[in-house]
């Protein structure tokens, strides 16, 4: 099908485009920018006036705890391609489980299911998966998610191995040790509120780690969701020696702190933790300097596991609806371009992935979100096709709504 975005302002951060022109679309493809391609004939016509036109957003980090509706979720919330973590039921520890999530995710056909393989069967931190199997059934990296490897032997030599096959390896850095009791940051709040907390070291001691067994094996390492300022400074400093590291950090860790928490509000339950108030300016530092990608962490909870006490109820919260308007809060915020604020979301997400998506350039494919950055809606239960209504920002209003989303040239939101 042959489609033209009208009156709108494309923005692809990738190539450097800002401005207010037509977009064509032809098999499923990018055919032209501004000027129509020879012969090219419409077979649908979308009118952007008003609207932003960019790259469909990536999205790092997204659990699909029901796949039909996550997926319709991100579609709804312009997100065109998402990355799946590997501790669903049961681990995505064989090549069939992944196999089966993809092809699924095809049948639905809305945005498209890049899952990350278990680096351990069964998520256990012990022997190792089938990673190439895995990989040929459509993975994209290899990762534990939140569990950790305990035995760093045993993550030496998954290093390794994946280093012999070019395979990238994405770890959540948190030392099991010094924060398996904890509920929140450890620091003053928690303190007031009688929560077991943990510390920032947590995540540094896991990351001095990582970056070590970098610097050994040479294996392309991910960061997952920082926290912290100390992470990110490490994080900072191994990527200018030149390790092959990158990192990102969920968006509500940009705008939330450890205050946020209140008097156990247990949507503002996370892992890893909300932290301090210097920690988020720190993130933020990083992702408005292109340091950091942004992800959603979606985590969609049932509302029985969130209507437990602050340390009973399950961490994470609904993110793929939100990823735009909480970005562009951040943005406004940070003082950041939206320009550089949506490559967080869609070229630099596609270039940790190793991926020519996140872009509009001619020939590559239309995987497109078109949204209008002054449109406020409510965040309530209803708003949300997610089936996890889990979100501390519940009866907000936000800035910024998708009108259309299209993956690989068809229009599926």
């Amino acid at each position: 099908m042959n489609i033209v975005i009208e009156n709108g302002r494309v923005i692809d951060p990738k190539n450097g485009v800002d401005r207010s022109t037509s977009l064509f679309v032809a098999d499923g493809k990018v055919a032209g920018l501004g000027e129509a391609p020879a012969g090219f004939v419409a077979d649908q016509s979308i009118d952007a006036t008003g609207c932003v036109v960019c790259p469909g957003f990536i999205d790092l980090g997204a659990r699909l705890n029901s796949i039909e509706a996550e997926l319709a979720a991100a579609v709804a919330g312009g997100v065109t391609s998402v990355v799946v973590p590997p501790d669903a039921d049961p681990p995505l520890d064989e090549p069939e489980l992944a196999d089966r999530l993809v092809h699924r995710g095809t049948e639905i056909g809305k945005a498209r299911v890049l899952p990350l393989g278990a680096l351990t069967l069964g998520l256990q931190g012990e022997r190792l998966a089938e990673l190439a199997g895995l990989k040929k059934a459509g993975c994209v990296a290899f990762s534990q998610a939140n569990k950790p490897v305990t035995d760093t032997e045993a993550l030496l030599r998954a290093m390794e191995y994946a280093a012999t096959f070019g395979f990238s390896v994405w770890l959540q850095p948190q030392d099991y040790w010094l924060s398996r009791n904890g509920i929140a940051h450890e620091g003053e709040v928690s303190s007031r509120l009688g929560l077991a907390g943990i510390p920032v070291a947590a995540e540094t001691i896991a990351i001095g780690t990582i970056v070590q067994l970098v610097r050994d094996t040479g294996c392309r390492v991910h960061l997952t969701r920082l926290s912290s300022g100390a992470g990110v400074a490490l994080a900072k400093r191994a990527m200018e020696e030149g390790l092959p590291l990158t990192f990102d950090v969920g968006v509500h860790h940009l705008l939330l702190t450890e205050n946020d928490i209140g008097f156990f509000n247990p949507h503002a339950r996370f892992c890893p933790p909300l932290r301090a108030q210097s920690d988020r300016q720190a993130l933020s530092d990083a992702a408005a300097s292109g340091l950091a990608a942004i992800c959603s962490d979606h985590t969609p909870v049932g509302a029985d596991d969130k209507l437990l006490p602050f340390g009973e109820a399950k961490p994470g919260a609904t993110g793929l609806e939100v990823l735009l308007p909480l970005t562009l809060m951040w943005a406004n915020a940070a003082g950041v371009r939206l320009p550089d604020a949506l490559a967080r979301i869609t070229s630099a997400p596609a270039d940790v992935l190793g991926l020519a998506n996140g872009q509009l350039a001619v020939g590559s494919v239309a995987d497109i979100c078109v949204f209008d950055p002054e449109a406020s809606w409510q965040v309530t239960p209803d708003a949300l096709k997610s089936r996890g209504k889990n979100s501390p920002w519940l009866g907000y209003m936000l800035t910024g709504k998708v009108k259309n989303t299209l993956v690989g040239g068809r229009v599926v939101f």
